[in-house]
């Protein structure tokens, strides 16, 4: 428990700095804050998007996850890790004025940026809440899409952010990740290393075991892309991939007798 809390501190207090325009210094686009729009467009992201919604692009994140979403008009969708606001805002647009955006994450300064820059646009259907994605300050069944980009690599717990997402999604609701996953074993420095932690690899699981945490949570797995060149383009060679994926909660189905 101390050692999770102390990873924690170490995120927070590295994203915290990013949202008044600082630098962890490693990983996740971090590192090249002045880029940030060439990190955006090698990871997904349209001219549009980044131009539209400069304000909130920090250069983080290893995909474009709303891309990949299959997000429909009335959509509740939930973003872990909202960060300023990226995704969600982009998320908006495809929900429209029925339907609505929350994002979650840990960092006080990050939520007050990104509400900052919801109340300048007049978005009143984006709302950002401060939390944990391990313990999500959202009702359950009452999401549609769950949307993640390079977060819950994290998060010390992922079980934890797993089965909550699974908690909050409605039946047949799905989740959209674009994460980082390791295509080989880190050595002990390097998982202790700081920067490491905060730029998405040091906590960064092997690929296989992060896709079983994902299924022991009950989401059906469906892979939808493998990104290896973000090794050498934002990570100096390190033995890992961007993994996309779409994640189904189940509808369960009753077989007891009564049922037939």
């Amino acid at each position: 428990m101390a050692e999770s809390r102390k990873i924690k501190d170490i995120v927070q207090k590295s994203y915290s700095k990013m949202a008044s325009g600082g630098c962890c210094g490693s990983g996740c686009g971090c590192d090249s804050g002045k880029d940030n729009k060439r990190i955006s467009k090698s990871i997904g992201y349209s001219e549009e998007e980044i131009v539209s919604f400069s304000d909130s692009n920090l250069g983080l994140g290893c995909g474009n996850p709303v891309a990949m979403a299959s997000i429909d008009e009335g959509d509740v969708v939930l973003d872990l890790g909202s960060g300023a606001g990226f995704d969600a805002f982009i998320a908006r647009r495809k929900v429209g004025v029925s339907g609505r955006v929350i994002g979650v994450d840990f960092t006080p300064e990050m939520v007050e940026k990104a509400r900052g820059l919801a109340l300048k646009q007049g978005y009143d259907n984006v709302e950002f809440r401060l939390g944990d994605i391990e313990d999500l300050p959202v009702k359950g069944n009452s999401v549609n899409v769950v949307i993640s980009n390079c977060v819950i690599n994290l998060a010390p717990d992922k079980r934890k952010v797993f089965s909550e997402a699974f908690r909050v999604l409605k039946k047949n609701g799905k989740m959209f990740v674009s994460d980082i996953v390791l295509l080989s074993e880190l050595d002990e420095s390097k998982k202790a290393d700081e920067k490491l932690l905060c730029g998405c690899v040091g906590g960064a699981l092997l690929k296989d075991d992060y896709i079983e945490i994902a299924r022991s949570a009950g989401f059906d797995v469906e892979i939808l892309g493998e990104d290896k060149k973000i090794s050498k383009e934002q990570y100096g060679g390190v033995d890992l991939e961007s993994l996309k994926l779409k994640l189904i909660k189940p509808e369960i189905k009753c077989e007891c007798c009564c049922c037939g």
